[in-house]
């Protein structure tokens, strides 16, 4: 499993690596049939509508991707390598965002600082300028993006190999310098991994920008599609969101390609130096404490005032078990597939690397960039023609799920395989190891921190997709995402604080297993 350019791959994982890739790349194959069919194309391209749209996408999806950087990377530094107070409590509450949904982040913003919300009340005055457009759908993406950030960041500190920093050290670099000169270039891919995730979310995303009164590509995709029969118009402003995709995975190729760290030993982990904040610790708590403040405890407070609320009317708020464990089999599923089918095309790519395999890696994000729905729609168009048995099965959404979140699983595996230096494979093969063997005795526990970070990204986007889940889902197959959504459609707020709540609370021990490492416990005031 060498990394020599010359070295063939085998045609079994070429093989593998290719159906994968084949069927994630169905939704982009119904874009094409309907663009194709529908003959607007030019006429849609022609609008300077359109080239507004394509503007305020790229304009957002540059702000969050430089906001979710600024908050996620400082943070996981701060939770693993400094001794930082309570890392531990940090290291989870910074994660919890994540399993916020966008669009409920958006809900507990506005209601929060819009101008009958909860921070006017508390100032007793009429309103408080709005928190929508622009910076309003900033604030929640990056509410919803920085974990990406933050766990990848985090995981790839974890993997870092401790005798770079002893050598910095050993060459009278202090502790910040070491910081800036040493890790910083060394965990650039696993930034880089997490800031594409980011824009790709913020691009395929709906909630927050209709919400925010926001125009972006896909709020115009959704009013197209729900408005116009004619669908051709809607799947052009869909390639649009393809090709910025293709943008953005050519950008964070690049910057990847300046440079790569490996482990220079895969023995037994060691404990890695821990930097003495000193007089920046009271600096460093008032930022954790501020990203939490901002992007957990408030939503989380909103949502328990309306809890509370609905308690105090006395209404009847049943806890919702069976939509929880629906969730959780949809979402553990499509974890577990999503990152099984992201490591022939992460050893691929990065094994055998070439033209072809990296041009096979970055076709498989091309879904990422799509809305739910019209990976949806896409799915319903083929199932009910050549594949009707799973149309509306429990199997059609998990593979949505994937489709919808492969990248993000791939980039756990991709950030953990970047880490383990080939040179132990190939050295564990030349003792006469199987390829499965050397994976499983060798690479597998080099890699698990990164790979399990990718299965939690899957398994915790997929517990809040919503679009895909209201399309696809089996006949009486509710999930927490739908219950909050079917609730808050009626205004329902109390009550769709409960689900909303149970997903943070679910969730959780998903986070807390991938944002803490064990070998961090030694020295932790945490």
């Amino acid at each position: 499993m060498s990394r020599g350019a010359g070295n063939r791959a085998p045609l079994a994982l070429v093989a593998v690596a290719g159906i994968v890739v084949s069927l994630l790349l169905l939704p982009l194959v119904y874009l094409v049939i309907r663009v194709a069919s529908g003959g607007r194309a030019l006429e849609v391209l022609g609008e300077s509508s359109t080239w507004r749209l394509v503007w305020n996408t790229l304009i957002l999806a540059v702000g969050v991707v430089v906001a979710a950087v600024a908050v996620g990377a400082p943070l996981a530094w701060l939770v693993t390598r400094t001794d930082l107070p309570a890392r531990r409590l940090w290291a989870t509450a910074g994660a919890l965002p994540l399993v916020i949904p966008s669009y409920v982040a958006a809900f507990c913003l506005l209601g929060f600082f819009g101008n009958r919300g909860l921070l006017a009340d508390a100032l007793g005055v009429d309103g408080v300028p709005e928190l929508e457009g622009y910076w309003g759908s900033l604030a929640a993406l990056t509410l919803a993006t920085y974990p990406y950030v933050f766990l990848l960041t985090q995981s790839a500190l974890r993997n870092l190999d401790p005798s770079l920093e002893e050598a910095a050290r050993g060459l009278g670099a202090t502790g910040w310098r070491t910081a800036i000169r040493v890790i910083a270039p060394a965990i650039r891919s696993a930034v880089g991994l997490g800031a594409l995730l980011a824009a790709l979310y913020t691009l395929s995303d709906f909630g927050v920008v209709s919400l925010m009164n926001y125009d972006t590509l896909t709020r115009a995709i959704y009013v197209q599609y729900k408005s116009l029969f004619d669908r051709a118009p809607a799947a052009t402003l869909a390639l649009l969101l393809v090709a910025l995709t293709a943008v953005a995975l050519v950008l964070e190729y690049r910057a990847r390609r300046r440079g790569r760290g490996y482990r220079t030993g895969p023995g037994t982990p060691r404990r890695p130096s821990i930097v003495r904040l000193g007089r920046w610790t009271v600096p460093a708590v008032a930022f954790c404490a501020a990203v939490v403040g901002l992007f957990l405890a408030l939503p989380a407070g909103v949502l328990a005032y309306w809890l509370t609320r609905g308690i105090a009317s006395e209404r009847s708020l049943a806890v919702p078990w069976s939509e929880a464990l629906n969730s959780v089999t949809a979402s553990g599923l499509a974890a577990t597939a999503a990152v099984a089918a992201a490591i022939p095309v992460a050893v691929l790519a990065l094994r055998y690397p070439s033209r072809a395999s990296r041009t096979l890696e970055r076709l498989s994000y091309a879904g990422n960039a799509l809305p739910g729905l019209v990976i949806a729609l896409s799915l319903v168009f083929f199932a009910a023609r050549y594949a009707s048995p799973v149309y509306q099965s429990l199997g059609l959404l998990v593979f949505a799920y994937v489709v919808r979140f492969f990248p993000q699983g791939l980039s756990g595996v991709e950030s953990a395989l970047e880490g383990v230096n080939p040179r132990y494979e190939e050295a564990a093969r030349g003792l006469g190891r199987g390829p499965l063997r050397t994976m499983a005795s060798v690479t597998a526990p080099l890699a698990r921190s990164g790979v399990l970070a990718g299965a939690a990204l899957v398994f915790l986007s997929a517990m809040k997709e919503l679009p895909a889940t209201l399309l696809l889902r089996p006949i009486g197959f509710e999930t927490l995402a739908t219950e909050i959504w079917s609730l808050t459609q009626v205004g329902a707020y109390s009550r769709a604080a409960v689900p909303a709540l149970a997903l943070i609370v679910v969730s959780a021990p998903v986070l807390y297993l991938v944002s803490f490492d064990r070998r961090l416990e030694s020295g932790s005031s945490g």
